[in-house]
């Protein structure tokens, strides 16, 4: 378990590490590698479901494209009763708007906008779940309130609470939303009084997820994190106990215990099954704050790569009202666990979609709730150097873009 990770073959690590700019109308146009990569793995007809809508008898990368200001949005308000205090930005004072006022357009064609009762309508009887940290979370919030808005106020719903499954049911078409915590997707058990991550084992968590018929899986974050933030005390793998070890060799070990699992267990002719792409962070470097030291070494954007046109010069998000928009801030790294999650990925039997968020979600610096989260104290609103949220996403805000792609991914590819 001491040896290195090993990076993929030289092919694929040149395309993963490469991706276009091109400058049009002073906005930037990204192409996501993921895209470029999978439209050329033939590995089997499942994997080749390439994220492509036909428009006009040419074809539309979903993750190719740029931010349009669009006065339509958002798509509901932050009245909506699931968004927890930690996303609800305008409700804990932020007191700006345009962040809101943004949508995803792909190069050549448009995506469709999400309806509530059609989503319903094509899911009657059948249910969703997300799996995973707290962007899990973020999406799944965002997913029920998009529905929500598109249904009279008498539409009879249910909610339930819990650690660590939440669901919300929409009664009158049988359709359950629900969210799964499982940060590491693997499990954690209790030993001797110590929590013990199992990267050989998630059938503790496993068994909540048979019979779902459409799954979305996300892991990352958790897996950086040291000192107080740590969610284990040891690591098991080969019924050894390990104090630490490489993380991303962690990571990969633990996505292939999930990923065997998925191959085992779901049947890809009667479900679905999604990985989203890592949720990028917009921390300095220089933050002393224990959160952004970790995250900052995983994620690809930084305020030294965001554009000269930034509000104001700060150690985080905070201050950040619009998104990236010129060639100069736009990051040319490309994180090492996405490419642990392309390894694995590709060598599926039945690979998941992968929802590939992570490029278009890093040109958002100005959507991350920063000080505007119910979370904070008075005193740490005061303080948004080392206090500011620049990990998680505002709602209504970005997260409604990656439930508008997983719904054209969902019903619309061909």
């Amino acid at each position: 378990m001491a040896t290195p990770y090993s990076s993929p073959s030289s092919i694929f690590h040149s395309i993963a590490l490469s991706f276009l700019l091109l400058l049009q109308s002073n906005t930037i146009i990204i192409v996501s590698s993921v895209v470029l990569l999978r439209k050329n793995h033939n590995h089997n007809a499942h994997h080749n479901r390439n994220p492509m809508l036909r428009a006009n008898g040419s074809a539309c990368a979903l993750f190719m494209g740029t931010w349009v200001r669009d006065e339509t949005y958002p798509l509901y308000q932050y009245s909506c009763p699931i968004i927890d205090p930690q996303f609800n930005c305008e409700m804990y004072g932020r007191p700006d708007t345009d962040y809101l006022k943004y949508r995803w357009q792909p190069v050549n064609c448009n995506i469709p906008r999400l309806n509530g009762i059609e989503f319903l309508m094509k899911m009657r009887g059948k249910s969703v779940m997300f799996v995973g940290d707290s962007l899990g979370r973020n999406q799944w919030q965002s997913l029920i309130c998009m529905i929500a808005a598109g249904l009279p106020s008498s539409s009879p719903t249910q909610i339930s609470r819990g650690d660590p499954l939440s669901s919300f049911k929409f009664l009158e078409y049988g359709v359950t939303v629900s969210f799964y915590r499982a940060p590491y997707l693997v499990d954690i058990d209790p030993v001797q009084g110590k929590r013990v991550l199992k990267l050989d084992d998630i059938r503790g968590n496993a068994n909540a997820w048979r019979g779902v018929d459409v799954l979305s899986f996300n892991t990352g974050h958790w897996w950086t994190h040291k000192g107080s933030l740590q969610g284990w005390d040891y690591m098991e793998a080969g019924g050894t106990l390990y104090q630490d070890m490489d993380r991303l060799v962690a990571l990969e070990r633990g996505l292939r215990t999930w990923a065997k699992w998925v191959d085992a267990n779901i049947d890809s002719s009667t479900s679905r099954v999604f990985f989203q792409g890592i949720s990028p962070t917009h921390y300095n470097h220089v933050v002393s704050n224990n959160l952004a030291k970790e995250v900052e070494k995983m994620y690809i954007c930084s305020p030294s790569e965001w554009n000269a046109g930034a509000v104001s010069t700060t150690k985080s998000c905070y201050g950040e009202t619009m998104p990236m928009t010129g060639m100069s801030g736009y990051p040319v790294t490309y994180s090492d666990q996405m490419k642990v999650v392309e390894v694995v990925l590709n060598s599926m039997n039945a690979p998941p979609f992968l929802l590939d968020i992570t490029l278009l979600s890093s040109m958002r610096k100005d959507a991350h709730p920063s000080i505007y989260s119910g979370d904070l104290t008075p005193g740490q609103r005061a303080n948004p150097d080392h206090s500011a949220d620049c990990s998680h996403w505002c709602l209504p805000g970005l997260p409604d873009t990656w439930n508008q792609l997983f719904y054209t991914a969902l019903f619309f590819l061909q």
